[in-house]
């Protein structure tokens, strides 16, 4: 069975709870980084940037069988790490878990406090970006069941 959409955070949260240093948390982030996939070149367009962000950030979002899946990636490995935070807790859900879930392991990792004023922008940026699809695809659906 796979993990809910509160579970994904708790899981992060509780990932991140063994680094008591921000040093070692930056490391692990830009390790998920590393290990990320990143985004298909052909998503990599205006289209899909995110802004508001410090990196170049592109989100492309995919809506099958009720679900909302993204692809992400960024040209900054630590970005590239927070986009892979947020994707393992949005990404696979549905719009409703989607825009009704907060992203409470932020506050929780600290990440507002540790970012850069840039990174923590970018961060609500790609945040309200990823719940702006699945408000349009809660919309799309609400109109599939009126027609």
């Amino acid at each position: 069975m796979t993990e809910t959409i509160q579970q994904a955070q708790e899981n992060i949260v509780a990932e991140f709870a063994e680094f008591t240093d921000w040093e070692d948390r930056y490391a692990r982030i830009i390790a998920l980084g590393k290990k990320h996939p990143g985004i298909a070149e052909e998503f990599q367009t205006e289209t899909f940037r995110v802004k508001g962000c410090q990196s170049t950030v592109h989100l492309h979002p995919k809506f099958e069988n009720g679900i909302v899946y993204y692809e992400a990636g960024s040209d900054a490995m630590i970005v590239q790490g927070l986009i892979a935070l947020l994707l393992r807790v949005y990404s696979g859900r549905t719009p409703e878990e989607i825009i009704r879930t907060p992203p409470d392991f932020i506050h929780q990792l600290g990440l507002t406090e540790n970012l850069t004023m840039g990174r923590q922008n970018g961060l609500r940026a790609m945040v309200e970006q990823i719940k702006l699809y699945a408000v349009a695809f809660h919309a799309m659906g609400q109109s599939n069941q009126t027609n």
